[in-house]
């Protein structure tokens, strides 16, 4: 059986067995509703109780200001629709960035066409917004700025901490941080930074699919999206997902324990990668900065298209992405990639490399032996 190499970890990561084994213990046994007041139920409450203040211990931050959702884009949701429906009489003016994921980006585009007024901040050829073009877009009405921590397609680090700190006296405008990308890979200080509302995903640090959770700081108030049984403080009617919501405990609390040795592994490992590609494989661009978080590796090979070879190197068991959708009758290219200035044939030959600790230096090399055979076969064919 061919050896299978996963390094599409940006998209998901493999749960941890620890996390499998906590979520089959509250299938089979502790499968109680948290809203029952039975001693199933309270058992139930417990764990979720456990989960959050696991959760909020990784955040930095207090177990009530923690809301678990259904996902990372759900908690994207929640922070955007939420502020902008309940802050409406503040104002209708939204700041966010042209290279946001396409959950905060699409919402934004949304809450546009209902009305609200969105300036999309662009970003320099490093995939890196700047901070006096987030000033110079502020006005007396804006209700919130929307910033992600963390870019998912290039691991470029957005100015967090200036942009916090440039917003720390505008009182009326509530600062947004999607950090799906970052918990795990880079240090998050919420408190440090201003940020009232910071979005993060199970799935992304070895934890199950299907639960997020959204940091709402004590004191900001939100429009839910969902009613009915009042959950989550009546932010997020419905049944809690308990075995996802414990999963994300568990693996929260062994990936902030591992986080620095893992995401200095991570960086070595990207960083000998990028130079081996420059060095063996003419006519490329590394997409991602240096000082970006440890985990994510974008790069461009000219005369290639990049779903094509995604396609090429899983035949040789190795698993990367191209970090955006291409359709064959009509190329649809990275939105962010456009956004950083790069040409049409980088922006055909773009894909995604993305880190976890477990990865090793034979692995990579067995991902540089495939990209180099790859890439020159498929510029001798793209020729004919």
């Amino acid at each position: 059986m061919k050896q299978e190499i996963y390094l599409d970890n940006s998209a998901t990561t493999k749960p941890y067995p620890e996390v499998i084994d906590s979520m089959v213990a509250m299938m089979e046994a502790n499968y109680g509703n948290p809203s029952s007041l039975h001693k199933k139920g309270l058992v139930a409450e417990k764990e979720v109780d456990k989960a959050r203040e696991r959760v909020a211990k990784a955040l930095g931050v207090k177990k009530n200001e923690i809301v678990f959702t259904s996902s990372g884009t759900e908690a994207n949701h929640l922070a955007l629709f939420g502020a902008a429906l309940a802050y409406v009489s503040r104002g209708k003016h939204i700041i966010t960035t042209g290279i946001e994921h396409a959950c905060v980006y699409d919402a934004a585009k949304e809450l546009e066409a209902r009305g609200w007024q969105v300036t999309f901040v662009s970003a320099g050829p490093d995939g890196v917004v700047s901070v006096e073009d987030i000033k110079a877009a502020w006005r007396d009405d804006t209700v919130l700025v929307s910033v992600m921590h963390v870019n998912n397609e290039t691991g470029a680090l957005q100015p967090i901490q200036a942009i916090g700190a440039f917003l720390k006296d505008k009182h009326k405008t509530l600062f947004h941080v999607d950090a799906v990308q970052a918990l795990g890979k880079v240090p998050l200080k919420i408190k440090e930074a201003g940020i009232d509302l910071l979005a993060v995903s199970a799935h992304k640090i070895h934890g199950p699919k299907g639960v997020g959770a959204l940091y709402v700081r004590d004191g900001v108030k939100l429009t839910p999206m969902f009613y009915g049984g009042g959950q989550e403080k009546g932010l997020r009617s419905g049944t809690e997902n308990v075995p996802g919501i414990v999963g994300f405990g568990v693996a929260v609390e062994r990936t902030m324990k591992e986080m620095p040795q893992a995401a200095a592994a991570m960086r070595e490992l990207r960083g000998y990668l990028a130079e081996q590609i420059v060095a063996t494989i003419p006519q490329v661009r590394i997409n991602t900065p240096q000082d970006a978080a440890p985990h994510v590796l974008n790069v461009s090979f000219e005369g290639v298209r990049g779903e094509v070879l995604v396609h090429t190197l899983e035949t040789h068991g190795l698993f990367v992405s191209t970090g955006s959708a291409c359709s064959s009758k009509e190329k649809i290219y990275s939105r962010v990639l456009q956004v950083m200035g790069l040409p049409e044939k980088q922006l055909e030959g773009a894909v995604r490399i993305s880190l976890d600790a477990a990865n090793t230096r034979e692995e990579a090399d067995l991902l540089l032996q495939a990209l180099k055979s790859s890439v020159e076969d498929l510029r001798l064919f793209s020729r004919r």
